[in-house]
């Protein structure tokens, strides 16, 4: 079993500043792309920034260059740093990660998310 857990979310005026952590933890052989999602009611949830194991990154363009995804592989660990926050950026962020880890006696990749940590931006 492997569990994502997300930190981090919040209250922020335009044009501040969050960060996000998210943890993997459990039966983990190795994980893969780690990715950040957001979703707002009643629109689909998008991909915001996404990381390789190699530290290949990938942003939509509606969050270049104000936001930045990391990892600490050694940890398990997935961070998004929120910088220049818009109110559209407000939404739930959810972590997401492709995991190696056993089943019975094999090894499968799967995807997990996280529970979602809500970021709102507002004056």
């Amino acid at each position: 079993q492997v569990q994502l857990v997300e930190s981090g979310g919040g209250l922020v005026q335009p044009g501040g500043s969050l960060r996000l952590s998210c943890a993997a933890s459990g039966s983990i052989f190795s994980i893969a792309t780690m990715g950040w999602y957001r979703q707002v009611p009643g629109k689909q949830r998008e991909l915001v920034a996404a990381i390789t194991s190699g530290g290949t990154t990938d942003y939509a363009d509606s969050v270049k260059g104000r936001f930045t995804i990391s990892r600490d592989n050694a940890k398990n660990t997935v961070y998004l740093q929120l910088n220049s926050l818009k109110p559209e950026d407000t939404a739930v962020y959810s972590c997401n990660a492709r995991v190696l880890s056993p089943r019975g006696l094999k090894r499968t990749w799967d995807d997990y998310w996280g529970q979602g940590t809500q970021v709102t931006v507002s004056s």
